[in-house]
């Protein structure tokens, strides 16, 4: 989605450029690329890019001014991440910001010079992005969503309101690092809580529907949705499976219980949005990533649907 036609699609949310600013941060016209690992009509992207947006110009950065946006959205699709990856490298940027851990790969592959700050991303030292989070090293820093640990919160999650639950599928994207990671965690920690973990690709809806309603012949099961732009792209259809099939399932974000899931164990990914803009201005204004220290989360935020988890209770027997 090219810079208007995203600017476009989230008009009414709240005012964006302001016709002033508070200050000028030099003559030359800069540059910012935006590239976004889900789709940017969805309702969540669309809030944490303006929460971003708000902060940037709160800063002294406002379109048109002193300031030029260029923004991607790949929809989970890795081939076209590759493609607007040298597209807004080609747009030759002072910087770009990586929504999402399945842009950074792609964005590396086609630059190791353009600084570029992420957000939402799980364990950027143990996927390669960085050299370390206190020294990053390299073009890359950004705001962590969480280390692959945390996906044994979910499984814990996951036995402790449904005790019954002998089995549990992950959702999750096998094509990016964060899929294969998450996984291992949770079938490692399994057999402690008596739980059979197996694993269903989200890269395509109708598998995912196959799969879950296989799934579901079964007694006992649940399930966890991983982080991934596909897992944020198929959404709807995850929760309505859920729902049909009465799975409990865990999230890792709380989009999925603003939209009828059952519960949520993440970090508050607007608030990163708006605290990447402040690495995006100290970058505008000439600090290098590799002095950027990495930032993880230090709040977490546990969300319950109690409608969702009213329907999931059996009713009383008599």
């Amino acid at each position: 989605m090219r810079r208007r036609d995203f600017i476009k699609a989230i008009a009414g949310l709240a005012v964006i450029w302001p016709l002033t600013v508070r200050a000028q941060q030099g003559d030359r016209m800069r540059r910012v690329g935006i590239i976004i690992g889900p789709t940017a009509e969805e309702p969540e992207t669309k809030d944490r890019i303006n929460a971003f947006l708000h902060e940037l110009t709160h800063l002294g950065w406002a379109e048109g001014r002193n300031v030029r946006i260029e923004i991607r959205a790949s929809a989970g699709n890795i081939s076209a991440a590759r493609k607007y990856a040298a597209e807004l490298v080609a747009f030759a940027p002072d910087v770009i910001l990586a929504v999402g851990g399945s842009t950074i790969a792609p964005l590396l592959e086609a630059t190791h010079i353009v600084p570029i700050v992420f957000t939402i991303t799980a364990d950027p030292v143990g996927n390669g992005f960085v050299d370390s989070l206190a020294r990053p090293g390299g073009n890359v820093t950004g705001f962590m969503s969480f280390e692959y640990s945390l996906s044994g919160k979910w499984l814990g999650l996951l036995k402790e309101i449904a005790p019954s639950v002998t089995r549990a599928a992950v959702l999750r994207d096998p094509a990016i690092p964060a899929g294969i990671g998450q996984f291992a965690v949770i079938q490692a920690l399994a057999p402690p809580l008596g739980l059979d973990v197996s694993s269903i690709n989200v890269r395509d809806p109708h598998e995912i529907e196959r799969a879950v309603a296989t799934f579901a012949r079964f007694a006992n099961g649940g399930l966890i949705v991983a982080a991934s732009a596909l897992g944020v792209v198929h959404r709807e259809l995850i929760v309505a499976l859920a729902d049909r099939y009465k799975l409990p399932t865990v999230y890792w974000d709380r989009s999925f219980v603003s939209n009828g899931g059952l519960i949520s164990y993440g970090t508050d990914l607007t608030d990163q949005h708006r605290q990447a803009a402040s690495y995006i201005d100290r970058i505008l204004k000439g600090e290098k990533p590799a002095d950027l220290p990495v930032q993880a989360p230090n709040k977490y935020e546990l969300l319950i649907n109690l409608k969702t988890a009213k329907a999931l209770t059996p009713a009383p027997t008599r």
